[in-house]
């Protein structure tokens, strides 16, 4: 039996890494409640009421604060939610999504 030829190549690929993570940050601000944010720390983010309250805490304290790392696309559709949670109660909540340092 003859061997046949193949066009088709086989590449061995060595520069396989993981994907790049995305860390969502929340913004303080002076006319979101507490309340709100803790809601969507919730809803949206998955906290426990007290990680939440916590976290509330830190925004308020510290005028920021990481809220979760999650691959890019996760992270894109937490913003966008926490954004339409935001707007639909009519606060001005500022959510960014930034690649982790």
């Amino acid at each position: 039996m003859s061997k046949e030829k193949s066009s088709i190549r086989e590449r061995e690929r060595l520069d396989v890494r993981e994907p790049r993570r995305y860390q969502v940050t929340i913004y303080n601000d002076d006319f979101t409640t507490m309340e709100f944010v803790v809601k969507l720390l919730i809803t949206v983010f998955h906290k426990s009421q007290a990680e939440a309250e916590q976290l509330m805490l830190m925004v308020h304290r510290s005028e920021k604060a990481v809220v979760g790392v999650y691959s890019y696309d996760v992270a894109v559709s937490k913003v966008q939610r926490g954004l339409a949670m935001a707007r639909q109660e009519g606060f001005p909540l500022r959510l960014t999504c930034e690649p982790e340092v």
